[in-house]
């Protein structure tokens, strides 16, 4: 099985769940346009001030995307 990471963005405030949910739409957009296979977004509550925008992708292509994409943060996938 390919290794991934999940690359991450925090949004802070009273609009950071609205902030996430259109970044994940602009992240899945980047993911067509770039044609990566086995990519996924989403975006997930920690708090109720506190939401995340979320990209799952193949760990080769972390170095890349991370210059391209400017994540806050980035830990490995677990699938489990």
């Amino acid at each position: 099985m390919t290794e991934r990471v999940k690359l991450i963005w925090d949004f802070l405030g009273p609009n950071a769940k609205h902030i996430a949910i259109h970044h994940a739409k602009h992240l899945e957009e980047f993911a067509e346009t770039e044609n990566l296979k086995n990519a996924f977004t989403g975006q997930e509550e920690i708090m109720p001030m506190h939401h995340i925008a979320f990209f799952v992708v193949e760990k080769s292509l972390m170095n890349t995307l991370r210059e391209t994409l400017k994540p806050t943060r980035g830990q490995i996938y677990d699938e489990t």
